[in-house]
């Protein structure tokens, strides 16, 4: 069965797109957009936050290696089992960690086009939801004939749903726990790497 992992707050220890944009960009309008979901889409709320960011790639790709960590068991369960890594977030800011670790992953995550004049977001193509009606990470695993989902926030909440055994922490454990879905909580990687 695949093993599918998101990346921010999951993979890592901390939402590194989230801490991009308060160190490059208007955390005020994060903020403001965050409390919006709902009546935005989630690809709505990434695109205005994105785009408070004007910092070259290079400069925000170099802060990112030095200040976003891997969580505790990933590095060894990503060399035993190479999971499907599913994000939100963008390959220009996932790739280099993904890189800096030694790792060869499968990822499934946005694009940039790092702009000076504010970046642009270009979402990967995927069909409308039918559960959720937006573009989410369903896409990403449809054809798995089964998998084990390991998640932390929104953008995990529909597809964990379609999962076989889903690993849950913060507000994806919440969301499946108020929703009466199975889930195993986690701390860390050494967590799932036992219960699997």
């Amino acid at each position: 069965m695949r093993l599918v992992v998101d990346w921010d707050g999951t993979a890592t220890e901390v939402d590194g797109l989230y801490e991009v944009i308060r160190a490059f960009g208007d955390e005020r309008i994060y903020e403001d957009t965050e409390d919006r979901l709902g009546e935005l889409t989630l690809n709505d709320v990434i695109e205005i936050e994105v785009a408070t960011v004007t910092a070259p790639l290079p400069e925000v790709v170099a802060w990112v290696l030095e200040n976003v960590r891997l969580r505790a068991g990933f590095l060894e369960l990503a060399r035993r089992h190479r999971p499907l890594v599913v994000s939100s977030s963008f390959h220009e800011l996932i790739g280099p960690v993904v890189e800096r670790e030694g790792l060869s992953l499968e990822i499934c995550a946005n694009r940039l086009d790092a702009r000076p004049d504010g970046w642009r977001a270009h979402f990967r193509e995927g069909v409308t939801c039918e559960e959720c009606s937006e573009t989410c990470k369903r896409s990403d695993v449809a054809g798995l004939d089964g998998f084990v989902y390991v998640g932390d926030g929104v953008s995990d909440n529909c597809v964990a749903l379609a999962a076989s055994r889903v690993f849950a922490r913060d507000g994806l454990a919440r969301y499946l726990e108020a929703r009466g879905v199975a889930f195993e909580a986690f701390e860390d990687f050494h967590d799932v790497m036992r219960a699997l």
